[in-house]
């Protein structure tokens, strides 16, 4: 492709053009001049300066900070992505049910639908138009999948459960296990009937192994452009909002409300019962134990550092409650009458 082939599909402003066509994408440092790479941060400069890419995607304040063919845009990360679409389209599957594939007679399966090798399907389900379901997935009774949606192998769909349209399920995958629900009687855990469902929105994309629990009573929910990575856990009864996004390793505990366009990151900790408000940011790590009501970033826990500090730190942490009382004591000395200070 050429620069004006990008421009006619993604808009953009082209600066110059390249001399023969790109065949690919690839990062500053090992883009070849047959590929285009680009620039979101500043930091990035010098690999810019010294890039051997065909051509690259700047933003207007990188305009003149090469004198390679490029791209204009706001966004260039964004434009990247859609230019790596263009790349690499979405494999296509032959329609048709694979021999050693058991479909229940009572599913409704579109002909354009592509079922792989060992895949179960069972009774009343629905499988939509140009549905992909890739090998070894099992499919539980009454479940919906919406047109163009691709489940890769090994996803597992608990009875019951929705999954929306154009959305993607990654390997290992489970919708619809039972919710960790338990109640305590005189020290004998009683099991509670999870008898919800997961209903998975449009346009999502869920990560490999990830887990999502059905709901006890009511639905846990995952709104539609939802991206979640992969080893997450999503509890009962938990409902995310549209265009929020998890980073792998989160684990967030049931009845929790996730709001719209929510960013939390890796390994963060949420526990149960709680509302994260829209546009609100998790950094890496957070353990979330109340509710939050403003937009914003949130962080918790201890950076980084050499391990011989931290020593010296936990060990001062250790008697943080003595250091507190003592500095209380003092503080009442020295508001006593006649104290010098």
């Amino acid at each position: 492709m050429f620069l004006r082939d990008f421009i006619s599909v993604l808009g953009g402003e082209a600066i110059g053009e390249v001399a023969q066509p790109l065949l690919g994408v690839g990062t500053l440092e090992c883009a070849t001049a047959q590929q285009i790479s680009f620039l979101a941060n500043a930091k990035y400069r010098r690999s810019l300066a010294l890039t051997q890419a065909g051509a690259v995607i700047v933003a207007p304040a990188d305009r003149d900070s090469s004198n390679l063919p490029r791209i204009v845009v706001d966004n260039p990360y964004a434009y990247f992505a859609r230019v790596s679409q263009l790349f690499a389209p979405r494999q296509s599957h032959a329609a048709g049910v694979h021999a050693s594939a058991v479909i229940a007679a009572s599913a409704k399966v579109a002909l354009n639908a592509s079922i792989a090798e060992f895949v179960s399907v069972g009774e009343h389900c629905v499988i939509g138009e140009h549905v992909r379901l890739g090998a070894g997935c099992v499919i539980g009774d009454d479940v919906v999948i919406e047109a163009n949606s691709e489940l890769v192998a090994r996803v597992v769909v608990y009875a019951g459960c929705q999954i929306g349209a154009r959305t993607t399920i990654h390997a290992g995958v489970v919708i619809g296990a039972d919710g960790f629900g338990f109640a305590n009687e005189n020290g004998v855990w009683l099991k509670i009937p999870q008898t919800g469902r997961v209903v998975i929105g449009d346009d999502c994309e869920i990560g490999a192994n990830t887990t999502i629990d059905r709901g006890a009573i009511e639905d846990t929910v995952i709104g539609n452009d939802v991206k979640l990575d992969n080893q997450i856990q999503i509890g009962h009864n938990c409902r995310i909002g549209d265009h929020s996004i998890v980073a792998g390793c989160t684990g967030i505990a049931g009845s929790t409300t996730i709001g719209q366009r929510v960013m939390i990151g890796g390994a963060v900790s949420i526990t149960g019962h709680l509302s994260i408000c829209d546009d609100a940011v998790l950094s890496a790590n957070a353990f979330v134990t109340k509710s939050i009501t403003e937009p914003g970033m949130y962080s918790s826990g201890l950076p980084l550092m050499p391990h011989r500090e931290w020593l010296k730190n936990a060990a001062q942490l250790r008697h943080l409650d003595e250091i507190v009382e003592t500095l209380k004591t003092v503080a009442k000395e020295i508001r006593k009458p006649g104290t010098s200070t």
